[in-house]
């Protein structure tokens, strides 16, 4: 076996590390919210509702910015239906994910989980069903002072102060065929380019963050990037892009635990695009990477069982790809850790897809214990001591030192 030599040099630096690159990301998609983030009934339960287990575990994680409502879900979403008195909040059909959305979690009320658990929230849009218009009311309801329609509404239902949202999200995967709304590059940028100039409006001080491909493998990556980054330039300050991976995708143990391989090949080619862009519009600002979905995910495990499932009737808060992780999946959830550190020059924002539950770093049972698996520890050990500067390592394989013969 060959020794390997690695070369450290404090003048090689990559970049500043953006905390924010271990954020998270919680969705209406299983038991995310219900029965994860907020089970009332629940002996860890607060006055709220809150899990004070999942909480503890959420500051001890380390993770720094929450991406919500979605993910497909948001897609479908009014979000004027998550907020006022719980009582009065009216039960929809969640079609992303065949469930019964009651809305008893909204807007206010993940806010007000993002304090307790000491992390930014990071909010989507809806861009599938809805359009400027609800986009612009949303920031409105979050951001602006009392004395008007949506800042006096959000007053209203007790919250006077505004909550300063620093960071949206201009949809969710909208490549997708599977999304509600799915639409072209040209239809979606014109939808990311006039919300986002009617969300600044609103508040101009405000970070933007345009869909991207929802993975390398789509047959429109590369060329969805370019057009959307064409038309909605101006309003884009992040592009996202979503990263999945499937242990059953590999031939062997050791592919699976090269996975990060194609995550750095990801980066580096949105990254490419966005400055070809910039070039072609002599513009001399870079666009920053939001790997805002990103994780290993057991989906041929689940798909079919969860397919089968969707089939029946709306149900609320069903189990949905709630993985059990094992130690290769640690490995390669810090081989993409890795991935991101070392590209943190342009990489500014990454959630581990999800917090609790579906894709979990932290698992719960209804009315039981909330636990850690085995991701959880890489990801805290990182999110604890990986920030600072980036470097950039040199290695080479050195020569098996020779035993003199007996």
């Amino acid at each position: 076996m060959a020794d390997v030599r690695v070369t450290i040099d404090p003048a090689a630096v990559i970049g500043e590390v953006d905390e924010r690159i271990f954020g998270s990301f919680v969705e209406h998609m299983g038991r995310a919210i219900y029965g994860g983030l907020y089970e009332p009934d629940h002996p860890a339960a607060d006055r709220d509702g809150w899990r004070r287990d999942v909480l503890a575990l959420t500051r001890e994680l380390g993770v720094t910015i929450v991406r919500y409502p979605g993910g497909n879900f948001v897609s479908g979403y009014d979000w004027e239906d998550g907020v006022g008195p719980r009582w009065d909040r009216p039960a929809r059909q969640d079609r992303a994910w065949r469930s019964i959305e009651p809305n008893t979690v909204g807007t206010d009320d993940f806010l007000a989980w993002t304090r307790l658990a000491g992390v930014a929230p990071m909010l989507a849009v809806n861009l599938g069903t809805r359009g400027a218009i609800e986009a612009r009311n949303l920031v409105e309801y979050c951001n602006a002072a009392t004395g008007t329609r949506f800042s006096d509404w959000r007053a209203s239902n007790g919250h006077a102060a505004p909550y300063g949202v620093g960071v949206w999200c201009l949809g969710n995967e909208m490549d997708g065929p599977w999304q509600i709304g799915h639409t072209t590059a040209e239809d979606y940028g014109r939808r990311a380019l006039e919300a986002g100039r009617a969300m600044r409006l609103v508040d101009p001080s405000i970070e933007l963050v345009a869909c991207g491909s929802s993975g390398s493998a789509m047959p429109t990556f590369g060329s969805w990037e370019e057009t959307v980054l064409d038309i909605a330039w101006d309003v884009t300050d992040f592009v996202s892009l979503h990263a999945y991976y499937d242990p059953a995708a590999y031939g062997t143990i050791d592919d699976f635990m090269a996975c990060s391989l194609d995550l750095e090949r990801t980066i580096e080619r949105v990254a490419a695009i966005a400055d070809a862009v910039a070039g072609r519009r002599g513009s001399s600002r870079r666009v920053g990477l939001s790997v805002d979905e990103w994780n290993v995910w057991h989906l041929a495990e689940h798909l079919p069982r969860e397919a089968r499932d969707q089939k029946v009737s709306f149900r609320r808060a069903p189990a949905l790809a709630e993985d059990e992780q094992d130690v290769a999946d640690a490995l390669a959830v810090g081989g993409l850790l890795i991935a991101l550190l070392r590209h943190a020059d342009r990489v500014r924002i990454a959630c581990l897809a999800q917090l609790v539950n579906v894709i979990p770093a932290i698992r719960t049972i209804d009315g039981g214990p909330a636990w850690r698996q085995t991701s959880f520890h890489v990801f805290a050990d990182v999110a604890r001591f990986g920030l600072g500067t980036a470097l950039a390592l040199e290695s080479s394989a050195c020569p098996a030192p020779r035993h003199p013969s007996r």
